[in-house]
C-alpha cells in the first residue's frame, strides 16, 4: 500500500507540472502535438519548462533530486534554460525550518548549542536533498575559535528513500523477467548498489569518515584540498567541518577575474579524478559544481576545494588494473587489445569473435579521437557503447555505474572550464606512468612492503609449518602408492586369470584338432 500511495504521489506531481506535456511536446508528429493539446486542456502550465521540472524533482525528493543534479552538468545534452533551472539543485533546494535543525544539533551531541559554538548562523547556507549546511565558530577544545561548516540531515528522510527505492526495485524485477536485456544489464543489482549508497549518505558519520579518508590520500600533493574533520562534534545526524573558502566551480568569470588558469585547472581536474580512481581506488562520486569550490587565496590559487563526502566509489585491485589497462588501450587506439580484455575478463561470452568486437569497439571511439570536449561526448561515446554491448551480450558491472556517473560528471565540469581540453591527451601520459609503477620495480617494491609484515609474522612457522606439509605429503603419498600397488596387483590376477583361460581354450582347441587328425588317419589305415 505503501509503494502504491507513493506511486500515486509521482504521478501527481507528473501531471500537475506538466512533465507528460515536457517530454511529449519534443515530438514533431502531428498527431503527437495533438495529443499535447489534448492532455493540457484544464491545466494552468504558465511556468518555464525548466522551472516546471526543477519544482516537480524537488517535490519528489532525493533520489530525483540527484537525477537532476547529475543532468545539470551535462549542458551539451539539455537545453541552457532547462541546464540552468536544474543547477539550482546543487544547493539550492528549498531549506527546512532552522529552529529544526538546532533541535537536531542538540540532540545528537547532547548539548546545548552555545555550549558547541561561539557563533552559529541561523540562516543555513546551502541546501541540498539530504542535509543543509550552516555556518559556525566552534567553542571549547582544541579546534576553539575555528570557523566551521555544520552539516544537518534533513528529517523525514529514510521512509521516503526507502519507497523509492522499493519502487525501483520493483520496477528491476519487470525489467529482468520481461525484458530481453534485463539479465544482461544486471538491473536489480544495479539499484542493491545504488541502495548502498543512498543509505550511507543518510549516516553522516560515514561521510565524515569519507571526508577523512580523501584528506589524508591528499596530504602530500598539491592537488586537492580536502576540509579538516572535528570529531567530537560529529554524530550520525550532524557533521562539523572545517569551513573552506573558495569560489563555486561553476563560476568561471570570477574564476578568470582572480587569476586562475582554467586550462590548467580542467588538466588538474582530470589528473585528481584518475588520482582517486587508479591510485586510490577511493573516489569522490558525487562531483557536480555544487560540490566543488576553487580556492582564490593567494598561497593556494586554482586549487580544488572538495565538498560534501556522502556518496564515494571504491575499486578493488582487480578493477582497477583492468580499467587502467581499458584505458591505456582506447588511448593507444588498440582495439584488439580492448576486445581481448573483454573476453579475459569475463565481460562478453566466452565464444565471442574478438575480431568482430574489435571492430565493433573502433567504430564507437574512432570518430572522437584527436578532438576538444567542446566536439565530443563522452555520452554519445557511451551510448554507442551500450549499443554494441548489447550486440555482443556484455554483461553489466553494478560497481562500476558511480564511475560511469562521475565520469559524465568530470567531462561536463571539464567542458566549462576549458572546452579545447583535449581529454585523452590529458589521462593518457598519467595512466602510463600509474601502470608503470604498479608492473615495474615500485610497484613489486611497495607490494613487499605491504607484504612484509605479515611474512615476518609467518617466518617463524614456517620450518614446522613445512614439516608438516611434507609430513602430510608423504602419508598422502604412501597411501596413494598402497592404493595404487593394490590396483596394479588386482589387476594382474585379473589378467593371469584371463591368460591362463585362454591357455586352456587354446590348449583344449589344439588337442581337439590333433585328435580329429589321428582318427581321420587311423580310418586311412
Amino acid at each position: 500500500m505503501t509503494r502504491f500511495l507513493r506511486l500515486c504521489k509521482i504521478v501527481f506531481v507528473i501531471l500537475y507540472y506538466g512533465l507528460d506535456e515536457l517530454v511529449l511536446s519534443g515530438f514533431k508528429s502531428r498527431r503527437i502535438r495533438f495529443l499535447v493539446r489534448v492532455i493540457t486542456i484544464g491545466r494552468k502550465l504558465d511556468m518555464p519548462r525548466g522551472e516546471r521540472l526543477r519544482l516537480a524533482l524537488t517535490r519528489l525528493g532525493p533520489i530525483f533530486v540527484k537525477f537532476g543534479q547529475v543532468l545539470s552538468t551535462r549542458r551539451d545534452l539539455m537545453p541552457a534554460d532547462i541546464a540552468d533551472e536544474l543547477a539550482k539543485l546543487q544547493d539550492q533546494v528549498p531549506p527546512f525550518d532552522p529552529v529544526v535543525a538546532v533541535k537536531i544539533i542538540e540532540r545528537s551531541l547532547g548539548r546545548p548549542l552555545a555550549t558547541l559554538f561561539e557563533s552559529f548562523d541561523h540562516q543555513p547556507v546551502a541546501s541540498a536533498s539530504i542535509a543543509q549546511v550552516h555556518f559556525a565558530t566552534l567553542k571549547g577544545g582544541s579546534g576553539h575559535g575555528r570557523e566551521v561548516a555544520v552539516k544537518v540531515l534533513r528529517p523525514g528522510m529514510l521512509p521516503v528513500i526507502d519507497s523509492d527505492l522499493a519502487l525501483m526495485r520493483d520496477l528491476a524485477t519487470w525489467l529482468e523477467r520481461f525484458w530481453a536485456d534485463g539479465k544482461r544489464l544486471k538491473p536489480r543489482e544495479v539499484v542493491a548498489e545504488f541502495d548502498k549508497y543512498l543509505h550511507d549518505e543518510l549516516d553522516l558519520m560515514i561521510e565524515a569518515a569519507n571526508c577523512s579518508q580523501l584528506r589524508r590520500n591528499f596530504n602530500d600533493t598539491r592537488l586537492l584540498l580536502v576540509p579538516e574533520v572535528f570529531w567530537d562534534f560529529c554524530s550520525s545526524e550532524v557533521f562539523v567541518m572545517e569551513r573552506m573558502h573558495g569560489v563555486p566551480i561553476s563560476r568561471t568569470e570570477a574564476l578568470k577575474a582572480a587569476g586562475v588558469d582554467m586550462h590548467k585547472l580542467a588538466e588538474e581536474g582530470v589528473e585528481i579524478f584518475f588520482t582517486q580512481v587508479f591510485r586510490d581506488g577511493f573516489f569522490h562520486a558525487d562531483m557536480h559544481p555544487g560540490n566543488i569550490l576553487v580556492s582564490v587565496a593567494p598561497q593556494t590559487l586554482g586549487r580544488y576545494i572538495a565538498l560534501d563526502f556522502g556518496i564515494v566509489g571504491a575499486l578493488s585491485e582487480f578493477d582497477k588494473n583492468y580499467l587502467a589497462q581499458n584505458f591505456i588501450a582506447f588511448f593507444r587506439r588498440d582495439y584488439h587489445r580492448v576486445a581481448l580484455l573483454h573476453v579475459e575478463s569475463g565481460w562478453v561470452p566466452s565464444d565471442t569473435r574478438v575480431e568482430e568486437l574489435e571492430s565493433a569497439v573502433r567504430a564507437c571511439c574512432e570518430p572522437y579521437f584527436d578532438k576538444p570536449l567542446r566536439e565530443i561526448s563522452l555520452g554519445m561515446v557511451l551510448m554507442r557503447l551500450f549499443q554494441t554491448s548489447r550486440r555482443f551480450n556484455v554483461e553489466i558491472q553494478p560497481q562500476l555505474v558511480l564511475l560511469q556517473k562521475t565520469l559524465l560528471n568530470i567531462e561536463g565540469l571539464g567542458r566549462q572550464l576549458d572546452p579545447d581540453l583535449d581529454l585523452w591527451k590529458t589521462a593518457k601520459p598519467f595512466l602510463e606512468k600509474w601502470m608503470h609503477e604498479q608492473v615495474g620495480w615500485k610497484g613489486a617494491w611497495e607490494r613487499l612492503q605491504v607484504e612484509a609484515p605479515q611474512w615476518a609474522k609467518m617466518l617463524p612457522d614456517f620450518p614446522r609449518l613445512a614439516h608438516q606439509f611434507l609430513e602430510r605429503r608423504t602419508l598422502v603419498d604412501n597411501g596413494h602408492q598402497e592404493r595404487l600397488l593394490g590396483t596394479l596387483i588386482a589387476e594382474q590376477r585379473r589378467t593371469n586369470r584371463l591368460i591362463a583361460t585362454a591357455l586352456l581354450l587354446a590348449g583344449g582347441f589344439l588337442a581337439g584338432i590333433v585328435v580329429t587328425e589321428l582318427l581321420s588317419l587311423g580310418g586311412y589305415l
